[in-house]
Order: structure tokens, then sequence, then C-alpha cells
């Protein structure tokens, strides 16, 4: 298998793979989706009961939304991860217990009236820990309204939770092979295609501008039966694209997928040996 990088942003990729099969492109999609591990938020405290910020005006710790809800939005926010730093809770040398090597401690402490965000999620130690959005809302608070909590975040995967899935948008399709044959209605067949494939000489010759945009529609097909034009997709080659939520970087992402479809051939060639 080869892979082409077309884009390779820090939250975005666009690439292609070649001299593979569908089977092996949907192993990919899948180890993208839910096989990749990272951070994410898993247990919540909520500390009841009132508070005075510094000039001794008193809040109540209370909010307008159920612990619930603030519980799973706090799950879906996007916490940086270096897999070479942390393990599996219940792989630890701490025996589950919570260490900085398998656990990420989050406090936030806001009264209102204010909006509380995301950046104010304060990491306890490495400041570098912070969330990687920091505009993301949280929930909002009245007068007289505050909130105290402690989060702890873990590593895992999509195969348990979605709170646990860096990728985003994750899909493939073949790749196109376009062939012109007739230039005799270039016009209507540039004009017919929705993602701007194709362009049109001062000549009038047709040509093929982007292929890698083509959806394999055939919409310039049924211009004239395909007399002028010929697509169809290549069934060994595939253009993948997928966004992060910017815990984890687009190119690592890539490595980890294609890392765990390797460690999962290996066990299951071992496991057909021992039969």
């Amino acid at each position: 298998m080869e892979i082409e990088t077309i884009e390779m942003g820090e939250k975005k990729a666009r690439f292609v793979i070649r001299d593979t099969s569908p089977a092996m492109a949907n192993a990919l999609r899948r180890a993208l989706v839910n096989k990749v591990p990272k951070m994410a938020i898993d247990t919540v405290e909520f500390h009841l009961g009132s508070m005075r910020d510094e000039e001794g005006k008193e809040y109540e710790s209370k909010t307008p939304l159920f612990d619930e809800i603030i519980a799973h939005r706090l799950g879906l926010l996007p916490v940086p991860t270096d897999l070479s730093l942390y393990t599996y809770k219940d792989k630890c040398v701490c025996g589950g217990e919570g260490c900085p090597n398998c656990t990420i401690i989050y406090s936030l402490v806001k009264s209102g009236p204010c909006t509380v965000l995301s950046s104010d999620m304060v990491p306890l130690g490495d400041p570098n820990l912070a969330i990687c959005d920091p505009d993301i809302p949280i929930l909002e608070l009245g007068d007289g309204q505050s909130v105290m909590i402690y989060a702890h975040a873990v590593l895992g995967t999509a195969e348990n939770h979605a709170k646990w899935q860096a990728a985003s948008g994750v899909g493939y399709k073949y790749m196109p092979v376009i062939t012109v044959k007739s230039s005799k209605r270039a016009q209507e067949i540039a004009d017919s295609c929705p993602r701007g494939v194709f362009t049109v000489s001062a000549s009038g010759d047709l040509g093929v501008e982007k292929p890698l945009d083509c959806m394999l529609c055939d919409s310039c097909v049924e211009v004239d039966g395909g007399e002028s034009v010929e697509v169809v997709g290549d069934e060994t080659s595939f253009v993948f694209s997928f966004e992060t939520d910017g815990s984890l970087s687009a190119e690592t992402m890539i490595l980890k997928a294609c890392e765990v479809i390797s460690e999962g051939a290996k066990a299951f060639s071992e496991s057909v040996d021992a039969l």
C-alpha cells in the first residue's frame, strides 16, 4: 500500500492510498474512527455549598443545568493527548488509582454572571494541558450562581464511548479516473459538474483540472450518454479525508491507525498459527 499526501494540516488531512483493496480502506476508516486512543474527561466531581469571592460576595454553588448535562459537555471537550506519555488507567503502575501517567486533573471555579468557557478549565500541573479549543461554551451562570468542579481525564477509545473519538468526517471514495473522448459539448459538460472538475480552453477543448474533486456523480456523462466523457472509479486507489477535534494531530492519527491495523493483523496471524 502506498500513501500520497494531498493536504496535511494540524486538524485536517486529505490523502490518497494506492495499491490496496476496499477492505483495507474500510479498515483504515474504522481504525481512525474508533480505535485510536485519546484523553477525555471521564469523571467529574461537583462540590456543593457557598463560596465567597475576593470582595466577600457570597455565591451559591448551583447552576441552571443538571450535573449530568454539564458532565456530558465536559466529556466532549478536546483534551490534548500525547500518546507517548499516557497509558490506560487499568494498565497503569498506579493500579487504577489515578496518577500523572494515566490521568489529567482539571479544576473549574467560576462565579456568575458569566458564560463558562473551556478556557476556564485549569489543568493541575502542566499549563500546556489546557483544553485545545479555549472558546467552547459550557454553561451560563446567573448572578449569585457559581460552580466548583474537579474533572479527571483518562485515556480511552471510541469503542467504549464517543467522547474518546478524535476523528470526525472520516470518509473515502474510489479514485476518479476521467477520460475525455470528445470536446463537442465541452461547455455543457463543464457546467454540469457540481464540483468544477472541468475547464474549457480558449479553443474549446475540454480539460480535467481537479480530478480529485470528482464525486463520481456522472452528471458529466449524462450530458451526452458518455460519448464525450467516461468516468470510472479505480477500485485499488482511494481518496481519504478527515478532521480531528485537536486533541491529536492529523498525522498522529494516521500513524496510530496504521499501527493499530498492523498489530491487529499480527495478533490474528498468531491466533491462526496457534490453531
